[in-house]
């Protein structure tokens, strides 16, 4: 029989049947147990990590105050680069800017004139600019500007702010030159300021007066002569204007050389056309014109002359002082016009805008003199109703 008993050299059976079972890897991770360490089981069976800082809550804190200065500063640097651009969203926020550089009162009476021209004004996807900023760049008329300053501030050639402001200087003459426009009689009537109605009725029509505009010097001799004022001591053109009692201007003449007599201008411009008989027309010593109204059935005021009197008789120093007391107001006008746009002061003209495109009938400085009493209209009267 043989031998069952175990050698030392036999093996183990029980130790061979435990081997021929596959092992399990022993489990180390702690969250077996409890789940132990920094991390907790959350209600779908997961853990959940835990997350260890050295940061205090008033480090915490300190960095959420810094992140909020910086919101702040990034806030008013967006605010100021806004201000800067000459976009249509940094006018409608700031009146101040609107008033500034167009001279208009408001941002809505800017983006009616806007709306006026903006299917004139050419925009292609390669343009540098927008059609607002077009109209903007040629409101320089208010600051007037070099066109080389306009090309630094809105970062384009001067070439292409030259263009732009020939292009749109035309497209304003164009669509706002309506706006210069002879009232009905009916409409001066009705809106007569007092100061007219107490001291001739409501048969004032006009005011007329004449406004120099400094000019370049000409390389043409006779256009020297034609333009130089020995009373300014310079080379300069000059308009005439009509203002209608209540302060706007109803009549601008093209530009004339100054050598050309006040009364020649008048009746050649076609000023007295619109006049009604019984109108009365206010004009200073200078507009010997009383005959040529007349011929309208109308009548002219101007001051006395004393005609180698010593002195004015009471009656006429009555009479002159009331027709100056309201033939300033045209003065006025052309004061508030010249200062607002400052164009027709500030420096003198470029002798190039004198000259008439082949084709046109006016010449560009015409035009300019027609855009800045337009904008001038559109501001409130200084003249008081009352």
């Amino acid at each position: 029989m043989l031998d069952l008993q175990q050698t030392d050299e036999s093996p183990d059976l029980t130790q061979t049947a435990e081997s021929s079972e596959p092992k399990q890897p022993a489990d180390n991770n702690p969250q077996s147990e409890g789940i132990g360490g920094n991390g907790t089981l959350n209600d779908q069976g997961y853990v959940d990590a835990g997350c260890q800082t050295e940061l205090t809550m008033d480090d915490i804190e300190k960095m959420e105050d810094v992140l909020r200065q910086n919101t702040t500063e990034l806030g008013d640097l967006r605010a100021k680069a806004l201000d800067t651009q000459f976009n249509k969203e940094s006018f409608e926020k700031n009146e101040d800017k609107t008033r500034f550089y167009t001279g208009l009162p408001n941002f809505l009476v800017l983006i009616q004139i806007f709306e006026l021209c903006k299917p004139y004004i050419s925009c292609g996807p390669m343009s540098v600019l927008s059609k607002f900023e077009q109209l903007i760049l040629v409101l320089k008329l208010r600051l007037n500007l070099p066109l080389k300053d306009l090309a630094f501030r809105f970062k384009i050639s001067l070439p292409t702010a030259s263009r732009v402001w020939h292009k749109v200087i035309d497209i304003l003459h164009e669509r706002l030159e309506f706006q210069i426009e002879w009232p009905e009689r009916h409409v001066l009537q009705a809106t007569m300021p007092m100061g007219f109605r107490q001291a001739f009725g409501c048969k004032v029509a006009v005011i007329v007066d004449c406004f120099e505009v400094f000019i370049e010097k000409s390389s043409n001799l006779l256009a020297q002569a034609q333009t130089w004022s020995n009373y300014k001591h310079h080379h300069t053109v000059k308009f005439l204007i009509g203002v209608a009692p209540q302060g706007y201007v109803t009549y601008i003449s093209c530009a004339w050389g100054w050598r050309v007599r006040d009364k020649q201008i008048t009746i050649e411009s076609g000023l007295l056309k619109n006049l009604l008989p019984g109108d009365i027309v206010l004009a200073d010593r200078g507009f010997n014109i009383g005959d040529s109204v007349g011929f309208y059935c109308a009548s002219l005021q101007i001051p006395a002359f004393t005609k180698g009197r010593k002195q004015l008789s009471a009656y006429e120093v009555a009479d002159t002082r009331k027709i100056a007391n309201l033939r300033i107001h045209v003065e006025r006008v052309i004061g508030l016009v010249r200062r607002k746009y400052q164009i027709l002061q500030s420096r003198a003209m470029p002798i190039e805008h004198m000259a008439t495109k082949q084709g046109e009938a006016l010449a560009l400085i015409d035009k300019i003199g027609v855009i800045c009493c337009v904008l001038s209209n559109l501001s409130e009267s200084i003249v008081p109703l009352e």
